[in-house]
């Protein structure tokens, strides 16, 4: 049986939280060491001697070095998939979409450690692949919530699209926020997905691609 905190809330089992803290453990000392020495610079046996534990136990919990960094790199856009989900259910989705990304404290707040990793991929091949696969399993989350804001199946075409097409603008636009932001005058990260979405909302009309 689960147990309850105070407030009458389902707790994990104690088991589970300390699985959990030590997962939190490994990511928090993870992204540190990505961020200091970047991803290619940094072994596993390093990661878990800094987080306190074996090298046997850090498999246990990630398959490479560095879906570590997955949870951080997944934590914004889970919070803007539970704002969006929020969002009142008449305005239109792209809008809804912007107005829970922009909300998002953890997307476009604070952002630098974020920024680091995001630059980092551009480079590392095993760090972009994690990148990639975070926003591949947001997608059909994503699916979802549109699908049950149209009323539709989660496996819906258009629910699919729409969301591969947002999550295509969610991650183009945090690429080049973080790449811009290298300069001295950057754009702010609400400014780079407004142009974003924009774009996605333009689609490909006029410029006669599909025409028979």
């Amino acid at each position: 049986m689960p147990e309850h905190a105070a407030n009458g809330t389902a707790r994990l089992p104690l088991a589970e939280r300390r699985k959990a803290d030590t997962r939190r453990e490994i990511t928090r000392e993870a992204v540190r060491l990505f961020v200091e020495h970047g991803s290619d610079g940094v072994s596993a046996e390093e990661i878990a001697r800094t987080a306190g534990i074996s090298t046997r136990t850090f498999w246990r919990y990630f398959a490479t070095k560095e879906q570590a960094a997955a949870p951080l790199l997944a934590a914004g856009l889970d919070q803007t998939i539970d704002h969006f989900r929020d969002r009142p259910a008449g305005e239109p989705l792209l809008e809804a979409l912007g107005r829970a990304s922009v909300h998002n404290s953890t997307t476009w707040s604070e952002t630098s450690t974020m920024l680091t990793l995001v630059r980092q991929a551009r480079d590392s091949a095993e760090l972009r692949a994690v990148w990639l696969q975070v926003h591949h399993d947001i997608e059909r989350r994503l699916a979802e919530v549109i699908a049950e804001r149209r009323g539709a199946s989660p496996q819906d075409l258009r629910s699919r699209l729409q969301a591969g097409m947002a999550v295509l603008a969610l991650r183009t636009a945090m690429e080049e926020y973080a790449w811009q932001s290298e300069g001295s005058s950057p754009r702010s990260g609400a400014e780079v997905l407004q142009e974003a979405l924009s774009i996605v909302a333009e689609g490909f009309e006029g410029d006669g691609s599909l025409a028979s």
